[in-house]
């Protein structure tokens, strides 16, 4: 995998992870506002159905208090409460008191005219003439449900097809607040392109330069001098090198050959010596003979240069660094200033940085994730703020 497909891949699951959480947060907020909705709509839809059934009910009603008033006038006579085949009743004094139901239903709240409970209507009237000691008069139909069933189909048809179009506004949403964000990447890796073009020369020159003095012939105040233009230097095309690989890892053909790991860190930690020695940093080696990993030897030589660089410029003054070789790992370890807990999880994310004193474009860690990635090398980081950190990179064998 080149490092512009790990960039692009990792991009995309930020991207995939990004939209999910949106979605989910979304849809969320989306199914409250339908459920709301729906209901307000179901209330809509019940009061409808009941002011359709308040002209049956209060004739019905009608019915019933005729009877009562025949009853009560002819007590004697006739002792039948009144029955009805279309609807019931019930008769309630005063106090609220129950004289006498056919009710199917015995939960009746008094305090309301029209309401349903269960699969019944009830409909409740206030007499104005208190037949057979009667203050209020219910009458109770069975609610068909028929409204019921028709207006739960239209709310779950008009939910779904209203649920996939708030899905897709806000897949668009999405994409559209993230245009912003895409379009200051591509400026930015732009920027790197260009940037590296025109520090090529420039770079190679000062460094060919500075190789070509001797310095046991210059006096100690114009040695130091050229000492600090050499850590610049350094510093410079270390950077310079970042940046080629950031803008053009994906032109880089692989050449894997076997890489003797000894000779190799060495070699690195010696050309990192002027700068590491500038902040009286004490370098230890612990690094057995004969190790080779095979693997393209420029990009690993990237990566344990981020790797050291990273350990001189986030370490204190007149500290260590230790670089350990095994047969199946190396170990770098620093005695610096450390990574906390939560910044640690997203120490590979391009153009992260943790400290905003030291320069740089927080491309080190990501290319190295992206090395790794691609020659499945396994990094192991361990870090405590104020002790320091050890990064370990291992292979099979």
């Amino acid at each position: 995998m080149s490092a512009s497909k790990s960039r692009a891949t990792n991009l995309h699951k930020a991207e995939r992870k990004t939209l999910i959480s949106f979605l989910l947060l979304y849809s969320f907020f989306s199914i409250i506002l339908l459920a709301i909705s729906g209901y307000l709509y179901y209330s809509l839809q019940k009061d409808l159905m009941l002011e359709g059934q308040i002209n049956k009910l209060q004739e019905d009603s009608f019915k019933l208090i005729s009877r009562l008033r025949y009853l009560h006038e002819h007590f004697d006579e006739d002792h039948t409460y009144p029955r009805f085949t279309d609807f019931r009743s019930a008769i309630y004094d005063s106090s609220k008191k129950l004289i006498f139901t056919t009710l199917n239903e015995e939960n009746v709240n008094l305090d309301k005219r029209l309401y349903t409970v269960n699969e019944n209507i009830h409909y409740v009237r206030l007499l104005e003439s208190y037949y057979l000691g009667a203050m209020y008069v219910v009458i109770e139909v069975t609610d068909s449900g028929q409204w019921f069933r028709y207006m739960k189909k239209e709310v779950i048809i008009y939910s779904v097809v209203l649920f996939v179009l708030l899905l897709i506004v806000g897949y668009y949403l999405f994409r559209l607040m993230l245009s912003p964000m895409r379009n200051s990447l591509a400026l930015l890796d732009r920027f790197i392109k260009d940037t590296t073009h025109e520090l090529n020369t420039p770079i190679s020159a000062i460094l060919t330069n500075i190789e070509m003095i001797d310095e046991s012939k210059l006096e100690p105040l114009l040695q130091k001098k050229i000492r600090r233009i050499d850590i610049a230097s350094r510093t410079i095309s270390n950077l310079y090198k970042d940046l080629t690989y950031a803008a053009l890892g994906n032109r880089v053909v692989s050449r894997d050959e076997k890489v003797n790991m000894y000779h190799l860190l060495k070699e690195r930690i010696e050309y990192f010596k002027v700068i590491s020695s500038a902040k009286n940093i004490n370098c230890i080696t612990d690094l057995h003979q004969d190790i080779y990993l095979t693997i393209d030897r420029t990009k690993i030589t990237r990566l344990i240069d981020n790797l050291l660089s990273n350990a001189i410029k986030y370490n204190k003054r007149s500290s260590f660094i230790k670089v350990t070789l095994r047969e199946n790992y190396f170990e770098i370890e620093d005695g610096g200033i450390g990574i906390s807990d939560e910044a640690i999880h997203s120490i590979f994310d391009r153009y992260a940085r943790f400290n905003q004193s030291e320069g740089g474009f927080g491309l080190g860690l990501n290319i190295v994730k992206a090395i790794a990635d691609e020659y499945r090398l396994e990094i192991k980081f361990r870090s405590k703020v104020g002790k320091g950190t050890k990064v370990r990179i291992s292979w099979k064998t």
